[in-house]
């Protein structure tokens, strides 16, 4: 990055106030702003007890050893039991938990009471296997109501755990099993993939051939998929003979606010993977708190949905923890969008009365591009909020969620936060915000962030640069798992006091934050830096684009240059002239200082399993440059029809 701040070149004027059925019943009010702006450190007491504890706590933030952060320190508290016994005790047992969809179309619900039986029959089996209080325990898992139900069986005994995403490599598992030292292993023989069985099983023998993995002793196999898999006696063991065998009622232990509840991993730039470690008072507390305000969760009559996958941190915080925690019925499902068929999404809405839908952008993209003739043909008139997570949202795929999901009526809300941050940060709240299609907008009450110049300084509304967290919060990362020096260099070294973890943002007019994607992915084009975010909106803003990539290119004439890669949409044709049209369109919208140099239509774009586009290997593209590692894409020969095309790409002045 240059000294020059980041550009802020795009405008969006477009408005929506709150539904008025949803303002006059919000969970939260515009009050909740102005009492946490009062008392920061009393607000976030308040919503602590919204959580039952064994032990409440008087002390609510012990900031004595900055950045590392003791929240409710001396609570003690069962996150299980929070998720699932207090439920059952206040007599909605009976109520549904999780409806679960299978990828071949089986299903089944369960009730809070059948949840409790069958966590307390896993804690009792871990408990079998040697597991204690402090032992960490992977997974390894598809999205299936086994998955769930480990995570908050190791909570209930105290076990942190390491959920591993279902599409890593056996090398990466291993990874991860060494770092963390695991000593049990979860998994599945394997679960159901775009209409086929996908083995799990072998991935983690192979990863426990690895002398770092050596210290695991047992592997608990769900069977799922009925494939034959190896099979290692005296360290595997079926779960279903393991936990039948169990007593149904389990009795959770008390542990203290900070009791280590789980490590995720998230790339690092050394190669390395980062065990980021979060516990149990203070992240509790925060991602239900969001969860209840975010979405205006009304547990008696809500389905919530969060398409997320379970190994990713929306699948911890907005599937297990903030949820159930709150006492929500949602929906797991477990394959893809479009398998059956194109629709399968909101077949599922339909068939559920799904009323609050979570997903990401590259998701809602993907269904623009398939055409606004799928949604057409379900009912989706359950729906009542609309939430967006991942990465920023471009407006008009902003615009398109809102009226072929949401008919027109739904507010949206785009949500900022990181596996770091643990729970939501900033975004609007249903019944209170005046919604900008785009846009995060402000933090949620109690969160305090803002947009810093490269010396820390806040930026004038109107202007670009690097968003940071300038107060303690209860959800945050504790340290780097077994790195505190990591932590402090990765998280707290760029900024004095200020929490970073690379994201650019801008502060438009009215103070409001628009994000603008990973600092690593800003280019510097004549002297100005401007956010592939923002070229990929004005590019998507296309009626004919349905969704675009961006990178920077080595250019020896403006240091870099624009490169876009576009996907059309269902029904646009890759006519003469097209290119033209784009760079003029980005022009309009942005100033000639954003034109593409290159465009090039494509079918597809490379996107890891998580829907995360692959933008290295576009510059590698772009650059001319042999192909990186593809191991982590959903479908690797992308990249070959990419380059098939690679000789008509070139449109410049």
């Amino acid at each position: 990055m240059s000294n020059e701040s980041l550009a802020n070149l795009m405008t969006e004027t477009r408005r929506f106030a709150p539904p008025a059925e949803v303002a006059a019943d919000a969970n939260i009010t515009a009050a909740a702003y102005e009492a946490a702006a009062t008392d920061r450190l009393g607000f976030w007491a308040e919503q602590a007890r919204r959580l039952s504890w064994a032990t409440p706590p008087t002390e609510t933030l012990d900031w004595s050893n900055p950045p590392f952060a003791k929240w409710f320190a001396d609570g003690r508290l069962n996150v299980s039991y929070n998720c699932v016994d207090r439920h059952v005790e206040a007599g909605h047992g009976d109520r549904v938990a999780i409806h679960f969809e299978g990828e071949p179309g089986d299903s089944r619900s369960l009730t809070y009471a059948e949840l409790q039986r069958d966590v307390s029959r896993a804690a009792h089996a871990l408990t079998e296997l040697g597991v204690k209080a402090g032992d960490r325990v992977a997974i390894y898992m598809p999205m299936i109501p086994e998955t769930v139900i480990a995570m908050l069986a190791c909570a209930r005994v105290g076990a942190p755990h390491s959920v591993v995403f279902g599409a890593f490599s056996a090398d990466a598992l291993a990874t991860r099993i060494e770092d963390a030292d695991a000593r049990v292993v979860i998994t599945a023989d394997g679960g159901y993939r775009r209409g086929a069985p996908s083995a799990l099983k072998p991935a983690v023998d192979e990863a426990l051939t690895r002398p770092g993995a050596a210290n695991v002793r047992s592997v608990l196999v769900v069977r799922r998929t009925g494939q034959d898999i190896p099979w290692t006696e005296g360290r595997d063991v079926w779960w279903h003979e393991l936990t039948e065998r169990q007593p149904s009622e389990h009795t959770p232990e008390a542990f203290e606010a900070e009791h280590p509840l789980f490590i995720l991993y998230t790339s690092g730039t050394t190669g390395k993977p980062k065990g980021i470690l979060h516990t149990s008072g203070g992240y509790l507390t925060q991602v239900s708190f969001t969860h209840h305000a975010v979405f205006d969760l009304k547990p008696e009559t809500d389905v919530f949905w969060c398409t997320a996958d379970v190994g990713w941190v929306t699948g911890h915080s907005y599937i297990v923890y903030g949820p159930l925690s709150n006492g929500a019925t949602e929906v797991l499902y477990e394959g893809t969008p479009n398998t059956p068929h194109n629709g399968r999404w909101w077949e599922i809405v339909q068939k559920y009365g799904v009323t609050l839908l979570y997903t990401a952008p590259t998701a809602i993209r993907t269904c623009m591009k398939w055409g606004d003739d799928i949604p057409a043909k379900f009912n989706l008139t359950s729906l009542r909020v609309l939430g967006s997570v991942g990465e920023p949202i471009n407006p008009e795929a902003w615009i398109w969620y809102r009226k072929h999901i949401g008919g027109d009526r739904t507010p949206v809300v785009d949500t900022w936060w990181q596996t770091e941050t643990g729970g939501v940060m900033i975004s609007p709240l249903p019944g209170v915000t005046e919604a900008k299609p785009g846009a995060a907008q402000v933090p949620l009450p109690g969160i305090s962030a803002t947009v810093v110049d490269d010396n820390g300084t806040e930026v004038p509304n109107g202007s670009g640069g690097y968003l940071t967290v300038t107060e303690p919060w209860p959800s945050m990362l504790r340290t780097i798992w077994g790195d505190d020096q990591r932590f402090l260099d990765t998280y707290w070294s760029r900024f004095e006091g200020k929490y970073f973890a690379g994201d650019g943002a801008k502060k438009d007019a009215d103070g409001d934050i628009w994000l603008l994607g990973r600092v690593d992915d800003v280019m510097l084009v004549s002297g100005h830096n401007i956010s592939t975010t923002e070229v990929e909106s004005a590019l998507v803003s296309h009626p004919k684009i349905a969704e675009a990539a961006v990178v920077g290119a080595t250019d020896p004439q403006t240091t870099q240059s624009i490169c876009a890669f576009v996907i059309l949409r269902g029904g646009a044709a890759e006519e003469e002239g097209l290119i033209d049209e784009l760079r003029a369109h980005v022009a309009k919208e942005l100033g000639p200082i954003a034109k593409p140099k290159r465009i090039l239509p494509v079918d597809e774009l490379p996107k890891t399993r998580s829907g995360k586009i692959m933008r290295r290997l576009l510059r590698d593209v772009a650059e001319n440059r042999q192909l990186g590692d593809v191991t982590t894409l959903t479908d690797s020969a992308v990249m070959d029809l990419i380059q098939a095309k690679l000789p008509t790409a070139a449109s410049e002045d």
